[in-house]
């Protein structure tokens, strides 16, 4: 599954993200490439509403694309196709192979192939002559034709005169022009008949339900992306170091349900407060049984530390869920 959605680009991937709900999506990001993860969670937060068509194709989308890979995965290729065109036709059922032939070997601008070529005509006309050159060189001959020939004729020559001249190109030039070019098209064709999505509260759903090292992935990228959404990100969402905002009495809840190892390993190398919280809500002898522990586990990797923290904040927010503790967030108001 996580292969077919980061088949389909961004804006695509991010929808179907959200339709899955926040823990099939989780299981999603977590077998992606960090830059996927980086680029699909912030796609996720700009995402604010889709029209129910566009979300229907997407889904329908989806569909066919797992249906293909599955039958790949029966019997070859040639197998996939035979049964695609008995139940989708042969234009769609090509359309589909060859999506998943591009994304195989990672083919550049692969969203326009479903556009219409004089809508993308009239939206990337504006463009810099050697982003359009860039853009029809990675085309079809078909279509790279019927798009050339609605420009004007000084255009026409001018990008003619810089597709020939070409050479090569740096893979992160295409990329940055590629992503570019398809968040500017997702919203040009937008439909009128919207409802919302996306945006801060989904995102922060998945993330929770997303492994530590996975939850920290997504809200460095972010960090890097976009300062601010990041931070808005943060507010929303339980880390394990928040776990000093929680009262006793939740504090002592959570070390009920969690057995010592995995409570020595969450606390390692984490920041005092943090340890400090945690021991004063233990009775002495724990907290010296735990503190020995900690010091017993000696170097341990990052990855271990991170799935016991995992598990701390699983047991807090199921304890949120059965109503047993509150947590606090920054961007919550309380009445007393």
């Amino acid at each position: 599954m996580s292969q077919t959605v980061a088949t389909m680009g961004l804006r695509k991937a991010a929808i179907v993200l959200i339709q899955l709900g926040p823990e099939r999506a989780a299981a999603v990001l977590n077998k992606l490439s960090e830059a996927e993860v980086e680029a699909v969670s912030a796609e996720i937060a700009r995402l604010d509403s889709i029209g129910s068509e566009e979300n229907a194709v997407v889904l329908g989308e989806f569909r066919d694309l797992l249906t293909a890979r599955s039958h790949i995965a029966q019997g070859g290729l040639a197998y996939a196709r035979q049964l695609l065109e008995q139940s989708l036709g042969t234009d769609r059922a090509s359309e589909i192979i060859d999506r998943l032939n591009a994304a195989a070997v990672q083919m550049p601008f692969q969203f326009l192939r479903r556009v219409d070529p004089a809508q993308l005509r009239s939206f990337i006309s504006d463009e810099h002559p050697q982003v359009i050159a860039l853009v029809l060189a990675h085309m079809s001959a078909e279509k790279a034709s019927l798009l050339l020939s609605g420009l004007p004729s000084e255009q026409q020559a001018e990008i003619a005169h810089r597709i020939a001249v070409m050479d090569r190109t740096t893979p992160d030039t295409i990329k940055a022009v590629e992503s570019t070019l398809e968040r500017k098209l997702s919203s040009m064709l937008q439909p009128a008949d919207m409802s919302r999505v996306g945006g801060l509260d989904p995102l922060v759903n998945i993330i929770n339900r997303s492994d530590r090292s996975t939850e920290r992935q997504i809200v460095e990228g972010l960090e890097s992306l976009d300062a601010a959404l990041a931070e808005e990100v943060r507010a929303r969402m339980f880390m394990f170091e928040d776990i000093v905002q929680l009262d006793d009495r939740s504090v002592q809840l959570v070390m009920r349900a969690i057995d010592t190892g995995s409570l020595a390993l969450a606390l390692k190398g984490v920041r005092a407060e943090v340890r400090t919280k945690v021991m004063s809500n233990l009775s002495s002898r724990a907290a010296e049984t735990l503190d020995e522990d900690i010091a017993l586990l000696g170097s341990v990797r990052l990855s271990a530390v991170e799935e016991a923290q995992g598990s701390v904040v699983s047991i807090i927010r199921e304890l949120e869920e059965a109503g047993e503790i509150v947590l606090v967030r920054s961007s919550e108001e309380f009445i007393e």
